[in-house]
């Protein structure tokens, strides 16, 4: 045992003394796979940096003894039970408190960062007197808390706009950006970068020696502080945050301006107060609530593939916008892709499109050619032999797809998979005449590929489960959350989304300013309106796509998806609804003094919840929370309100009943409530 930590006994840190002096506390929290900051683990470090304090070493490292990474932040779980019980406030007082311990130890010390370091941790980092971190690709440092409602409450905003000044720290912290360890040293949030097997080693060297940090990098901390400096940058940085967020449905932002704006000037202690006391109000939130729910579900999506898929090869048949995106993207994450189409024009166009992407995501132009080289195009369809996985993307045509299944399945090989990427037909009407149909599933992924996190695995009867988990992995793999949906009409997304664009054409059909329409949808939380929304993806899908699910919900086209004219589908061609001008849409203005119908939102959104009230009841999705997170992720559907189902039980199911019911007798009978409202689920409090 080390002098000063006699009769200690650790279940998460390990304390140990170099030769030269340095105590090194290595975080290897107890059963657990990464590092999360539980209250266990900061009172363990109080009680550790308090007996070191007494008799201070020479200099003290904290590390991580986990390969994957120094500390994720937060054990969130633990804070969702606080929140039940109304100790956020214990909580936020005790991380301040022991990291505060930790910045007035008599002693340097250094935190030795590798892989990831997430909230608490970089907050740990932050109270330490210098950073050291591995310069391996891994390392990612980042304070993500306003993606959960709240923003860094153990220190973590009083410590930053000191350190890098006011400007950087703002900007990561309203963001929730990650950095790569040479950009945190760009900015001056770590003071030097080192070989990982070095790692210990440059930390102490470092805690001996000390640093004196650039003239420039302290002025800045000073003055980007003061209180002229605060009381002009504060409004600006609002101003660039109300262009993305607003503050009725996204508070912490505004509530981190805020907060630094009045004390970003006062003593660390203040500092501290305020932070604390911002922070606990937004965690008693619904937004907080919702977006921390959100967290969880990314990570049940996660856990859904393992790391077995079996896929090194991909082939993709089709090559438009949608077939050539999914090869694109498969190559960016590693595979080897082929892309096939009947005309070689449209497989240089869909090559030329994945050279965009490339230039886009590989910063490293060293490493774009070997990038490139994974997608070839393949005319004559010679990659379906050694494929590991097809991916059929060509029209919406039950007849077209079947024919093809025809020609590809006696290529390929035993183990080989076959995927559509149909966005509504129903997939035992495309599994018929397939020789192998346990192998055959539906991989639809959401326009644009690139940037559209969800993927739903479409299921059927003859499914062998071991394809559903094989392609839950790959796109795990693909950086994508998989959905398992059932094979019906749409699926999930498509389904609930399809009434929504409906309703809004009809609206658009009876006069109602397309500009109108699109305000009540962001007003709500959408990211952006249905009509927008509909050229986006053009007339033709939305007109594909309603030609199936209409006789399936009982739904009339409106004209406006009824017939397309050529050359109007959108913003492919710049001009649909709306024109299009550089990727934006040219909305008219709506007439002066034209006032939205009282009922409009409730008109859009309504349609939208009933379809999902139907899903569930449908078991098109296994459970709520799989609805909610598909919704959300294929849709944008408000985060803030944590999905349809979650929406419903906030805003109170019988309510919404009745305003359908209000709306059918106004409207017409598309409005009549569906099968599945007496569920008890959806009269549960909100989680």
């Amino acid at each position: 045992m080390l002098p000063g930590l006699d009769g200690l006994r650790f279940s998460h840190w390990q304390a140990a003394r170099r030769e030269d002096g340095i105590v090194v506390l290595a975080l290897d929290r107890q059963d657990a796979a990464v590092n999360a900051l539980s209250q266990d683990v900061l009172i363990e470090l109080g009680d550790i940096v308090e007996r070191l304090a007494i008799d201070p070493p020479k200099g003290v490292v904290f590390r991580s003894a986990k390969p994957s990474g120094f500390i994720a932040g937060a054990d969130l779980k633990e804070f969702q039970e606080f929140d039940r019980k109304g100790t956020v406030d214990d909580a936020i007082r005790r991380g301040q408190a022991v990291f505060q311990k930790v910045a007035e130890l008599p002693c340097p010390t250094v935190a030795a960062i590798h892989g990831f370091c997430m909230g608490g941790g970089t907050e740990l980092a932050l109270a330490c007197d210098y950073r050291v971190a591995s310069n391996h690709g891994s390392t990612r440092i980042g304070l993500p808390e306003t993606k959960l409602g709240i923003f860094p409450g153990w220190g973590g905003s009083a410590r930053l706009p000191r350190l890098v000044g006011a400007p950087a720290a703002m900007d990561m912290m309203l963001t929730g950006r990650t950095l790569s360890a040479s950009a945190a040293r760009g900015i001056g949030l770590v003071d030097k970068l080192a070989e990982p097997a070095v790692l210990e080693d440059a930390a102490a060297a470092l805690a001996l020696k000390g640093l004196q940090r650039p003239f420039g990098q302290r002025f800045k901390g000073w003055a980007s502080n003061t209180w002229p400096a605060r009381k002009v940058l504060a409004p600006q940085m609002a101003k660039q945050v109300a262009r993305k967020a607003k503050k009725d449905q996204y508070p912490a932002p505004y509530a981190l301006i805020s907060t630094w704006e009045r004390a970003g000037g006062k003593g660390i202690q203040a500092r501290l107060d305020a932070e604390r006391r911002a922070v606990v109000k937004l965690a008693g939130t619904a937004t907080a609530r919702n977006l921390i729910r959100i967290f969880f579900l990314t990570e049940r999506l996660k856990g859904l593939g393992g790391k077995d898929h079996g896929i090194r090869h991909v082939h993709v048949v089709g090559a438009g916008v949608m077939g050539g995106d999914i090869a694109a993207w498969s190559a960016y994450k590693g595979f080897e892709v082929t892309l096939q189409d009947r005309e070689q024009r449209f497989i240089d166009g869909a090559l030329e499109r994945a050279q965009a992407l490339f230039a886009k995501k590989v910063r490293d132009e060293a490493k774009r050619p070997a990038v490139a080289a994974r997608l070839k195009g393949d005319l004559a369809g010679d990659g379906v032999a050694a494929a590991d996985l097809v991916i059929e993307a060509i029209i919406e045509n039950p007849e077209a797809k079947r024919a093809l299944y025809e020609t590809l399945e006696p290529r390929l090989k035993p183990d080989a998979l076959l995927t559509t990427n149909t966005s509504s037909i129903p997939l035992d009407e495309l599994r018929e005449h397939i020789d192998r149909p346990a192998q055959f599933a539906g991989l639809h992924y959401f326009n644009p590929v690139a940037s559209m996190p969800l993927v739903e695995i479409v299921q059927h009867d003859r499914l062998d489960p071991a394809t559903v988990q094989r392609l839950a992995a790959f796109c795990k793999a693909l950086d994508k959350f998989p959905v398992p949906v059932a094979g019906t009409p749409g699926f999930l997304v498509n389904r609930v989304l399809f009434p929504y664009m409906l309703e809004a054409a009809t609206a658009y059909a009876e006069g109602i300013p397309g500009v109108v329409i699109d305000k009540a949808a962001v007003r709500f939380g959408m990211p952006m309106g249905p009509i927008e929304l509909i050229d986006t993806v053009g007339l033709d899908v939305a007109q594909g796509v309603g030609a199936e699910l209409s006789p399936f919900l009982g739904l009339q086209l409106p004209a406006a998806l009824a017939t397309v004219e050529p050359g109007k589908r959108g913003k492919k061609d710049g001009q649909g609804i709306y024109a299009w001008k550089d990727g934006r849409a040219v909305k008219p203005e709506a007439p002066q003094g034209y006032a939205a119908p009282s009922d409009l939102e409730d008109r859009l959104i309504l349609p939208l919840l009933n379809e999902a009230v139907a899903c569930l009841h449908d078991g098109v999705v296994a459970d709520a929370d799989l609805l909610d997170a598909g919704v959300i992720f294929g849709t944008g559907f408000a985060p803030f309100r944590g999905g349809p189902i979650q929406h419903i039980r906030a805003a109170g199911a019988d309510a919404l009943v009745e305003k359908l019911k209000t709306l059918q007798a106004r409207h017409g009978d598309r409005f009549a409530p569906r099968p599945g409202w007496d569920n008890p689920l959806l009269r549960q409090p909100p989680e």
